[in-house]
């Protein structure tokens, strides 16, 4: 299981669109759910992307 860091979360949350943070207090249940689904969403690129490694390009080659 992979383990986030309360700051790493908290900078995704704050970087997540606006309508989002916001649409979660909505009075109307789908604009809700909706807005749940895209934070979710806009957490889980921001944790992922922190989480990979280097790209296939940045690793030295090896000499044999």
């Amino acid at each position: 299981m992979t383990r986030f860091d309360i700051e790493d979360m908290a900078s995704a949350i704050l970087a997540a669109p606006g309508w989002a943070r916001v649409g979660i207090t909505a009075p109307a249940r789908h604009i809700r759910d909706d807005a749940a689904q895209e934070l979710a969403r806009s957490v889980a690129e921001a944790l992922m992307d922190g989480q990979q490694g280097p790209e296939k390009d940045e690793q030295p080659e090896l000499g044999l």
